[in-house]
């Protein structure tokens, strides 16, 4: 993945692929099906496909072609043998932050820590139903499976592959999804509504395309440690759940594993990411793509924009070195559109110098890529990270030069500097929101004149920002991307035999992040560090 360049929409955003590439996943689908085998074992019971339900077509019954909705139904008076139910599982995938580069011709984004966790658990067949279930967002919903509009999206001329590339919705699909979509949230206030309804229209434009009548009936339970709203990509890496989870029901995925060849993680990840990358266009009309990309295959990218009717190119960062952040939400309120107006004035208005400016930031974000890139780069390196950090803060000079800073958001630079803990920039638009610090290296040299921050130094920070009435994260930039928990079951230090199941009950009784964090958490649990029960697709 590191190094790769392409056309964001046609291929690494949207997980574009070559006419070899689905020759050759349509005969392994060919050859998985041939004898009724699949490459997911965990799911054979429950294939989404139509052809894997087709055993009653040339049953001899007097039986309508298809029902209203356009679907073949079951002949009367056959049985379908039971199967056992497949067991429960989980997905997550990380949030972004842009690291260098906002409202410049390139910009680098990267992976952090605070993930979104989706828990797919199936439901007896004779349920026939389908449910949304995201807390943090109050959105709770169910659908029969039976009545939802599939003659529309599995007719001929608008159905799509799992391998297809779909860089644009289609008008006529969407419009079909509309009836069942009015009912969501109908007595919430319009902000909320708004946001439920989003999720609940990328959830069901991804479940129609890759789903068909014969999915089994699930609850899909969605809890986040991103904050919303606050340009981290919540949504893009709900997407990307959504997605994985989707594309492993079908069995488009063979699921990630410890023998898994680069090659083939690298087409699942693609895979994902361009399904994640429709659900962004439910969401947010035109996505960049950016986020959906570093939330399906983590690390971090570069990105190029040099002309914003155009998508961008991008080239994933694959060696992207995992470093200790600060992420701080000011909870100061910004537009994005606002700031970018701003920016678009001081072209105008002073040319010369917005452009001198503009330029800066495009080499410092040009030199933080060529050091972080450079075989010699060590992130445990005082002296490197050092490099690295005086990055950040030349950056945040010159986006406060451009006019996009804030009072709250200058004021969290002064108490970090004063601190003497690290390096701090806004991070996104500007204007408010979030701010993020490279923390110093966590072993002293003598090649730096600063020593390491104590862990009372950060205690003692802490405490100034909440007084402040910021919101602290600690996290890490630059881990995986989207992995999955097949089954889902934790050690967790629980006296269950073979581990903790995961059910709904205890995964929404989880309190808070640190709860989330603390029962599935891809680092977490008593013993803390990375829990080996997940599993990443990693090139």
């Amino acid at each position: 993945m590191a190094g790769g360049t392409s056309d964001l929409r046609s291929n690494a955003a949207t997980g574009g692929s070559n006419g070899l590439e689905m020759e050759e996943e349509m005969k392994l689908q060919d050859r998985q099906h041939s004898n009724g085998t699949v490459t997911t074992p965990a799911y054979r019971g429950n294939d989404m496909s139509v052809e894997a339900n087709s055993a009653h077509k040339g049953a001899d019954h007097d039986v309508p072609e298809t029902t209203p909705n356009g679907a073949r139904p079951q002949p009367p008076g056959t049985r379908k043998g039971s199967s056992p139910l497949a067991p429960a599982f989980m997905v997550s995938a990380p949030g972004k932050v842009i690291v260098f580069g906002e409202h410049a011709v390139a910009a680098m984004a990267a992976a952090i820590s605070l993930r979104s966790y989706l828990l797919v658990t199936t439901l007896s067949k004779s349920q026939r139903t389908v449910t949304l279930r995201f807390p943090d967002i109050s959105l709770s919903h169910t659908w029969n499976i039976d009545i939802l509009p599939w003659a529309a999206f599995h007719s001929p001329s608008k159905k799509r592959k799992y391998y297809d590339l779909v860089t644009a919705l289609d008008p006529e699909l969407v419009e079909a999804m509309q009836p069942h979509l009015t009912a969501v949230s109908s007595d919430a206030p319009p902000a909320e509504q708004k946001i439920q309804h989003a999720a609940a229209a990328a959830f069901l434009y991804l479940f129609l395309s890759l789903g068909s009548q014969q999915s089994p009936p699930c609850v899909y339970t969605l809890r986040s440690t991103i904050p919303i709203g606050a340009g981290l990509g919540s949504s893009a890496s709900t997407c990307v759940c959504i997605s994985a989870a989707l594309l492993l029901q079908s069995h488009a995925l063979a699921g990630p594993h410890q023998d898994q060849l680069s090659e083939e993680a690298e087409k699942q990840l693609e895979r994902i990411n361009r399904w994640a990358f429709v659900g962004e266009l439910l969401i947010h009309g035109n996505p960049s793509g950016v986020d959906n990309t570093v939330a399906s295959g983590g690390k971090a990218v570069l990105f190029k924009r040099a002309d914003y009717n155009k998508p961008p190119s991008v080239a994933r960062l694959g060696d992207f070195p995992e470093l200790p952040l600060l992420l701080v939400d000011t909870r100061q309120a910004k537009s994005t559109a606002a700031e970018v107006a701003k920016v678009a004035h001081l072209r105008t208005t002073h040319p010369a110098v917005a452009g001198h400016i503009l330029d800066a930031i495009d080499k410092v974000t040009e030199s933080a890529h060529a050091l972080i890139a450079s075989a010699d780069f060590d992130s445990n390196n005082p002296a490197a990270l050092q490099h690295l950090g005086e990055l950040v803060a030349l950056n945040h000079g010159l986006l406060f030069s451009l006019g996009v800073s804030h009072p709250k958001l200058e004021k969290l630079r002064r108490l970090v500097d004063d601190a003497d803990v690290g390096w701090t920039k806004l991070t996104g638009a500007g204007g408010g929101g979030c701010a993020i610090t490279l923390l110093r290296p966590t072993t002293t040299s003598s090649l730096s004149s600063s020593p390491s921050p104590s862990p009372s130094k950060l205690q003692t920070l802490q405490t100034r920002l909440e007084a402040e009435g910021f919101e602290i994260y600690t996290t890490t930039l630059g881990g995986d991307g989207v992995g999955a928990l097949m089954p889902a079951v934790l050690t967790n230090g629980s006296a269950e035999v073979g581990g903790e199941v995961i059910d709904q009950d205890k995964f929404l009784r989880a309190e808070g992040r640190e709860g989330v964090e603390s029962l599935v958490g891809v680092v977490g649990g008593g013993a803390g560090g990375e829990r080996g029960e997940w599993r990443f697709w990693r090139p």
